[in-house]
């Protein structure tokens, strides 16, 4: 009986460790928390974007990777460009912003 209680510690305490494991980030994985955090991100740049009627937001495609956003799409003007830019500079938590929008 006493075998039996310690094979079952053994079982419970690897698979604890597992699903820990799991959730952790890795150079090309985010975490869970990463995750919910860059989508976080992701939708406060969009709702911003969506408020500014100069942006086409509909063309305006917004990614973010552990707190880098990369914005990327078309835009009217250079001008545009930049205030995208500053829009997405401007919510907590990122980091950097690559700006990939291009004028048409």
């Amino acid at each position: 009986m006493e075998n039996f209680a310690n094979i079952f510690k053994i079982i419970l305490c690897t698979l604890l460790v597992t699903s820990i494991m799991s959730c952790a980030g890795t150079s090309k994985r985010e975490s869970t928390g990463q995750y919910v955090d860059d989508s976080t991100i992701t939708a406060k740049i969009k709702a911003e974007i969506f408020k500014d009627d100069s942006l086409k937001s509909l063309q305006i495609t917004v990614v973010t990777y552990k707190g880098i956003v990369q914005l990327s799409g078309f835009v009217d003007s250079a001008k545009n460009v930049k205030k995208a830019g500053d829009i997405a500079r401007s919510v907590d938590g990122v980091k950097s912003v690559k700006n990939d929008l291009v004028v048409r």
